[in-house]
């Protein structure tokens, strides 16, 4: 099989199930952190209800949505903002914001860097410490936004994951609110990707984040909510943020089923426990079990992945196509700065598929790539 150009971004079963032949059933997608437990049955209920909605237009302000997620977060209609996807939103935040160059902390999702391209500005990065399993350089990113240049550059923001991608790290709301209060002091953006926190709700900044005039919150239903196939995304920020990413977007972007899906499964607070409690589960026990393979090493996460580096000696890109060519698909981050050419990323996913991705990892540690 001829050799492959690095991917980008996880999630492309169908790349995958042409080149090996198979049906995208048959892939199992660890690059990809999708809740394993999948959408709450409230969505299929709710998108067969709505069928006969599919000969209009959807609707352009999202409305009944906007009144859920302001609902379900005790805040203003006016403070959310709804994308296809929250990488529209990323897309659509230089040009709103007038950011010219932002800093990043690396490594990180290579998006926040593609949009600022894109919009003809540029990224300048600040490196987490991996000797320090990767954690937000709080102190360091404060003092940034106090003299606001970095490597002797101007900035306009910080952007951070939190928790971010790849490496699933997080840091208490406190420390997030205190860069929030520097930004607003200084006058500097911070936009803030939670769009892997309801895995650990005790650290999103949400809801005060629409009170803080310098701060953009981004969310996702792709992750949690299992919704990748239907892009939806939103922003939480001061209304008068939200008209001008608004004014970025558009119409119609969020498709009706989009819609109808994301209100049903914000509603379904059963199923959100029953995600929360699989994960704690789960998450530690493939923990242990990727720690005990011969070699490799596992950072701790909040969100519902793994980053882990392996052995010395061996290649993230090898071992990736030896897993991709079994059916098992993993992030491979060696490209992203930051990183190297060991590290990868792993997502939760059911039991058994978990045990399908450590037997075969065991044998390729084991036996040789």
């Amino acid at each position: 099989m001829p050799r492959l150009k690095a991917r980008l971004h996880g999630g492309d079963i169908y790349s995958a199930a042409r080149e090996l032949n198979r049906d995208p059933a048959e892939i199992f997608d660890f690059s990809a952190s999708i809740n394993p437990l999948g959408p709450s049955s409230h969505v299929w209920k709710a998108i067969t209800a709505s069928r006969h909605l599919l000969s209009h237009y959807p609707d352009p302000h999202c409305w009944d949505l906007r009144q859920a997620l302001a609902t379900f977060w005790h805040t203003d209609p006016e403070q959310i903002v709804v994308g296809n996807g929250s990488t529209e939103l990323i897309d659509v935040l230089p040009r709103a914001l007038g950011m010219h160059r932002l800093l990043v902390v690396q490594p990180t999702f290579s998006e926040y860097a593609a949009a600022m391209k894109r919009a003809g500005g540029q990224t300048t990065s600040l490196y987490a410490d991996r000797s320090n399993q990767y954690a937000l350089p709080i102190d360091r990113l404060c003092r940034v936004m106090e003299t606001g240049r970095h490597d002797g550059r101007s900035i306009d923001g910080i952007l951070v994951g939190h928790p971010n991608s790849p490496t699933g790290q997080a840091c208490s709301a406190d420390h997030v609110a205190r860069l929030a209060t520097v930004a607003r002091r200084y006058g500097r953006w911070l936009v803030i990707d939670e769009a892997f926190a309801d895995y650990c709700p005790e650290r999103s900044v949400l809801p005060p984040a629409s009170s803080w005039p310098q701060v953009v919150v981004l969310r996702s239903m792709t992750k949690f909510y299992a919704l990748p196939g239907l892009r939806v995304g939103y922003a939480v920020a001061t209304p008068a943020v939200i008209r001008r990413l608004r004014r970025q977007l558009p119409p119609w972007s969020i498709s009706t089923m989009g819609q109808v899906a994301a209100i049903a499964a914000l509603r379904d607070v059963a199923h959100a426990q029953r995600s929360l409690r699989f994960m704690a589960r789960e998450r530690e026990r493939l923990k242990k079990l990727l720690a005990a393979l011969p070699g490799c090493s596992v950072l701790p996460t909040h969100a519902n992945y793994f980053f882990m580096e392996l052995p010395r000696g061996r290649h993230t890109h090898d071992v990736t196509e030896q897993l991709r060519n079994e059916g098992l698909l993993v992030r491979d981050c060696s490209s992203i700065p930051g990183c190297n050419a060991r590290s990868i990323r792993l997502a939760v996913r059911s039991r058994q598929e978990n045990d399908r991705l450590i037997q075969a990892l065991s044998n390729l540690l084991h036996d040789g790539v």
